[in-house]
């Protein structure tokens, strides 16, 4: 396929996604997968203490004001801002579990793996 961008262009298309990576990734370890997984952990926890301290905080400081569109749109804010930290606690969490997960898979499939030849 043609560069659509540049039509004088000579570049060679891509043959796959692949090619798109570098040539230095390689496959993933058991090693790497627990030390992403520890690492995930750790930011999913921080997010999640940092999402607790900031329920105390807006528990701890109500909205005072007559004007009903102020408070509506302080409701909002602090809605957002709780929702965004525990989305990210949320997704960091996942990719923790999803991590350890993998790190068995290849454990498993390490051990069952029959020898060639």
């Amino acid at each position: 396929m043609a560069d659509l961008t540049n039509p004088n262009s000579t570049s060679k298309p891509l043959s796959s996604a692949g090619d798109a990576t570098s040539a230095s990734s390689s496959p993933p370890t058991i090693l790497r997968c627990v030390i992403g997984s520890l690492m995930a952990g750790g930011f999913a926890a921080a997010l999640y203490a940092l999402t607790l301290s900031i329920v105390q905080t807006f528990a701890n400081k109500p909205i005072h004001s007559d004007n009903v569109t102020a408070i509506n749109i302080a409701g909002a804010v602090r809605t957002l801002v709780m929702g965004i930290v525990a989305l990210g606690a949320g997704v960091f969490a996942f990719a923790s579990l999803g991590l350890m997960l993998l790190a068995l898979q290849l454990l498993i499939q390490k051990f069952v793996k029959k020898p060639t030849g």
